[in-house]
């Protein structure tokens, strides 16, 4: 017998085996466990860190609640009727802030103050339409906030000085009509600002506030610049993530004194720096976060280290983010999770070493009935490289599987490696669920971001066809049961590669997804009208380049779709021209083109979004089933 041949039968005999093994029956998961609301969220300690406060949802509705740590009592301090907190935040060890939704007005909410006993409620602002931004979450003088708004006119944010016992706003910095961003040291004083004239951005320093502002360091916008702090020991120094001079970002100081960079805290030619840490109470960073496929921390203080080692000890076999703590970083909000479990919130408590669990994010998940989030890799036709994730049906055979492929939001966002109630959803389905990080997604660096650039109906469609042309040569993916699917502008990706990759997919479907580049570009709201020239690098310029806009737009090819098509919107959404979408699905209907229809009263991420996420997915679940036969 040929040597080769007998080396092989082993492996193929254990192929066969596996190909004829039955296949075990997979528990149906219902679409509203997927997707319920977290019953208790936000979560937040005040500064002295005796106190504990969350958001926990009463019905529909939500109210914030805080618990005397020392006591464990906890008390109810808003009852809201009709209205829902959007964010929230500890003022003093007395006060909390919060902005309340306005409805059917998702960019706007209004803002109060009340005592963490629930007295004292008051009004601090009504936008109307206008929108504010606390800059810093801290008391200056017992009595102001430090606040970005464009009441006076919505196409720029002056600075305020809000006084929470009165209401009453006073000016502190007026915008000249260039400033795109405010930034305050850690005292609350106004230090630095950011500028833009569509296409460059100017760093703007001064030392102190009763001193004018002036030109640091001026760069293109397709560098990333993004200040994090100022030095408290040397006020003339700015901490940011830069990627000025290189491809892939790193921690750097800047000497505003000499307008350039002075020293590199961290960096890596194969790592992109995403975050970084920075302790108030030790005055330095912690630690960078750096994304592959996964987030991985490397530390810069020995202190923040052992912090995390201690935690992995506390709590094994999960991913562990700090997401509030204490002035004296004694106690620490920590959320987990893992690829297959959505996770759970806990209480550190340093000195006692111990942790306590606050609540599971969703406690109806099983991780043993989730599968694993794989890193994939494949060339384009280019030849850059492209890198995603594969996530599998469970106990099923991973050869001839129906897909859905989910081209995420963006366009500058990426996939990451999470637990992603969509995917596992679809996946629970009996669908493979294929993500791709496109050129022109986030994470890997400037040269790969700006490739994206003006590429939205030209070499973004082709990495995803080539995406599934190499899922289809591994072997994966069932040719005749492909899908696509995406939200915003993953939805517009979708509807876009029915008409440029015709026979590659049964069927498509989009979440508020882009249908005209054209009126994208007019829902921009004024106070990102400085951004405009950037958007016209990145999407393209309606005025200059016409018959690019227009191949690129889905609604001006309807007439080129074949195959049935998912569409779902909100009409309320401001970005969205429900119009043209309804006439979009009217063209394909007097083509007899299968269409299911969803109007959203809400946004299915808003807090009154359990209702919506149950029927979106519902129809989706429906439309799939129908068009791939995926079970």
């Amino acid at each position: 017998m040929n040597v080769k041949l007998k080396l092989l039968l082993p492996v193929l005999f254990l192929l066969f085996c596996n190909a004829c093994k039955p296949e075990k029956t997979v528990r149906i998961i219902p679409v509203a466990d997927f997707f319920k609301s977290l019953d208790k969220s936000l979560y937040s300690i005040s500064p002295d860190g005796k106190k504990l406060s969350f958001v926990q949802v009463q019905g529909k509705k939500q109210n914030l609640f805080v618990e005397d740590l020392a006591t464990g009592t906890t008390e109810q301090i808003t009852k809201f009727e009709e209205k829902n907190i959007k964010y929230y935040f500890w003022v003093s060890n007395e006060e909390l802030i919060y902005y309340k939704e306005k409805a059917g007005a998702e960019r706007f909410s209004d803002i109060f103050i009340i005592d963490r006993n629930g007295d004292n409620e008051r009004q601090l602002s009504n936008n109307g339409r206008s929108r504010m931004r606390v800059l810093k979450e801290k008391l200056i003088d017992e009595k102001y906030l430090l606040v970005s708004s464009n009441r006076r006119d919505s196409s720029v944010f002056d600075v305020y000085r809000l006084n929470v016992r009165n209401g009453k706003m006073d000016m502190a910095a007026r915008n000249p009509g260039n400033i795109i961003d405010w930034f305050t040291d850690s005292k609350g004083n106004l230090r630095l600002a950011t500028s833009s004239d569509g296409v460059n951005q100017t760093l703007w320093y001064r030392e102190k506030e009763n001193q004018p502002f002036k030109a640091v360091v001026t760069n293109n916008f397709k560098s990333t610049f993004k200040p994090l702090s100022i030095s408290e020991q040397n006020p003339n120094i700015v901490y940011a993530i830069s990627d000025v001079n290189r491809d892939k970002c790193a921690l750097v100081e800047i000497d505003c004194n000499k307008g350039k960079e002075s020293k590199v805290l961290f960096s890596n030619d194969t790592l992109n720096v995403v975050d970084a840490q920075y302790s108030s109470s030790k005055k330095k960073f912690s630690f960078v976060i750096c994304e592959t496929w996964k987030k991985e921390k490397f530390y810069l203080d020995s202190n923040a280290k052992k912090l995390y080692s201690k935690l992995d000890q506390l709590l094994p076999g999960t991913e562990s983010r700090i997401i509030d703590r204490d002035i004296a970083e004694n106690l620490y909000v920590v959320r987990t999770f893992t690829d297959r479990n959505p996770g759970s919130y806990y209480l550190y408590d340093v000195k006692k070493q111990n942790v306590r669990k606050l609540s599971d994010f969703n406690p109806v998940i099983k991780e043993s009935e989730m599968n694993e989030m794989k890193p994939v890799t494949f060339k384009a036709r280019d030849g850059l490289k492209i890198q995603g994730y594969l996530t599998l049906p469970q106990h099923r055979n991973p050869v001839n599987l129906p897909v859905v492929v989910l081209p995420h939001n963006g366009p500058g966002n990426r996939n990451i490696w999470e637990y992603n109630a969509e995917v596992k959803f679809l996946a629970n389905r009996g669908y493979a669920v294929f993500q791709m990080n496109y050129r022109g997604s986030s994470g890997y660096g400037k040269n790969f971001m700006a490739a994206g650039f003006k590429q939205w109906g030209g070499k973004i469609q082709e990495d995803i066809h080539d995406g599934v042309k190499w899922l289809i040569n591994e072997g994966v993916a069932n040719p005749s049961k492909i899908a696509i699917y995406g939200t915003g502008f993953g939805g517009y990706i979708a509807l876009n590669s029915l008409y440029s990759s015709p026979g590659m997919y049964v069927c498509g479907g989009s979440n508020s997804g882009v249908i005209n580049l054209f009126s994208y570009l007019k829902s921009i709201p004024p106070f990102l009208t400085p951004n405009l020239q950037m958007y016209y690098e990145i999407i393209g310029n309606p005025v200059t380049e016409v018959d690019y806009m227009r191949q690129a737009s889905p609604v001006f090819h309807a007439d080129k779709i074949q195959v049935p098509v998912f569409i779902a919107q909100n009409p309320q959404d401001p970005r969205s021209n429900s119009g043209e979408a309804i006439q979009f699905v009217k063209e394909l209907k007097k083509r007899n083109v299968e269409v299911t229809y969803l109007e959203k009263e809400y946004s299915e991420f808003s807090p009154q979004g359990e209702d919506v996420r149950q029927k979106l997915y519902t129809a989706l679940e429906h439309f799939l089933s129908n068009n791939l036969s995926g079970k």
